[in-house]
């Protein structure tokens, strides 16, 4: 009708004109369009960029260096001598120490690898240098000018090549597929398996193989997931032993099947958490009849921190990546690390950990260690970075090895 039109369509006669809203609303409704556009964008960023910031923290490359070291470079070498040029410290700090961590090391850069002894005091050098002896260049040229890290894997090659010791080269079968490893055969009927960690190869326990072969225990020394000629994880991820753990049970059984009554488990980092997870959840456990944990990762938040800050990562985005790589790694928030129950410890257990290890706290292991004093021993070792407990001082290491494994014979 006309006058429902006009009532509709225009202000009644004599009545104040209605406001114009229509560009108000339409304003404010695109403010708050843009806005929930902005939020998602940035939740969308975030989770990429915690996606971007897990993967470099988890994926894993076997032999990648760790952090915790500076660059060097070689400043001279000389007979059994090679100087190396420390970073200039920053205004305000103390020059790096790790240049002059006590021990024996490798200096590992692009096509070369030596192993160098204890720092020289009484050379003289400047303030930005520091001279180490060298025992030998195992591979490459060692040359001024050549930039190198220091790294506990001072072994390169096998058993048969590094120490002369004979080995034979084995498959051992895994959920994934088969897992090369090293076996060194000896006389007794206990064997140690030994795990490398984290910036590791199944090289790196090499520098504990001539000890346990003077004992006469066999070796088996493992490559798991994501190593070099083992199977990928389904992810392509490394997951800091939650799930790693898995060939190392596979290696328990393979060495109970070819001939050991009971078995040590030894690893080092990661390798040791995996140790830890064999010993609360294999089937196997009661023939495991020891633990040595070398450095290893049990709170891993500061761990995955330290991993991410080590590819780079920009420091807001270490939360991000920290969340992330727990969603990734199946490591959730709360759940507890192994070796968080004392309680269920069954065997003796020797640590070896230092509270300069920046990358695995040494923290959890004294709390391990005061919690169950009758089962666990821990060795404090200082001035030594993550994995390199035996480096910084191996004939204290080996004795301290040697009177834990003379029960367990």
């Amino acid at each position: 009708m006309a006058g429902t039109g006009t009532f509709r369509g225009a202000p009644l006669a004599g009545a104040a004109p209605l406001p114009d809203t229509g560009p108000v609303r339409s304003a404010t409704a695109t403010a708050a369009a843009v806005t929930t556009s902005l939020t998602v964008a940035a939740g969308v960023a975030a989770v990429v960029a915690g996606r971007y910031a897990a993967d470099a923290a988890l994926r894993t490359e076997p032999g990648r260096p760790l952090p915790g070291g500076p660059r060097l470079s070689v400043h001279s070498v000389t007979g059994d001598r090679v100087v190396l040029t420390r970073p200039r410290p920053s205004a305000g700090n103390a020059p790096d120490p790790a240049s002059r961590w006590p021990g024996t090391y490798a200096l590992a850069g692009p096509g070369v690898h030596a192993v160098v002894g204890a720092v020289l005091p009484d050379v003289p050098h400047d303030p930005d240098t520091v001279v180490r002896r060298l025992t030998g260049v195992t591979h490459g040229v060692l040359a001024p000018g050549a930039q190198v890290r220091l790294t506990p894997q001072i072994h390169l090659g096998d058993p048969r090549s590094a120490l002369g010791l004979d080995h034979a080269d084995v498959d051992v079968p895994g959920e994934l597929g088969a897992l090369p490893a090293w076996f060194v055969p000896a006389a007794r009927d206990t064997w140690v398996i030994t795990v490398h960690g984290l910036g590791g190869t199944r090289e790196h326990p090499m520098v504990v193989m001539p000890f346990l072969n003077g004992q006469r225990l066999p070796v088996l020394d493992l490559a798991y997931r994501g190593d070099l000629g083992a199977p990928r994880s389904p992810d392509g991820l490394g997951h800091l032993g939650i799930s790693e753990w898995r060939d190392l049970d596979a290696a328990i059984r393979y060495a109970l099947r070819y001939g050991a009554r009971r078995v040590v488990l030894h690893g080092w980092s990661t390798g040791a958490t995996m140790a830890l997870y064999a010993a609360e959840r294999s089937a196997l456990a009661d023939r495991i009849s020891g633990l040595v944990l070398d450095s290893p990762v049990l709170d891993w938040p500061t761990t995955l921190r330290g991993l991410a800050a080590a590819r780079r990562i920009p420091a807001a985005l270490l939360p991000l990546a920290v969340r992330a790589a727990e969603g990734r790694s199946g490591l959730r928030a709360g759940q507890p690390p192994p070796g968080a129950d004392p309680g269920a410890l069954r065997m003796p257990v020797l640590i070896f950990h230092g509270p300069q290890d920046t990358l695995a706290p040494w923290e959890p292991s004294r709390r391990l260690a005061a919690a169950r004093p009758d089962l666990v021993t821990l060795r404090t070792v200082r001035d030594a970075p993550h994995g390199a407990m035996w480096n910084a001082d191996p004939a204290g290491y080996e004795e301290a090895l040697r009177r834990f494994l003379t029960p367990l014979m």
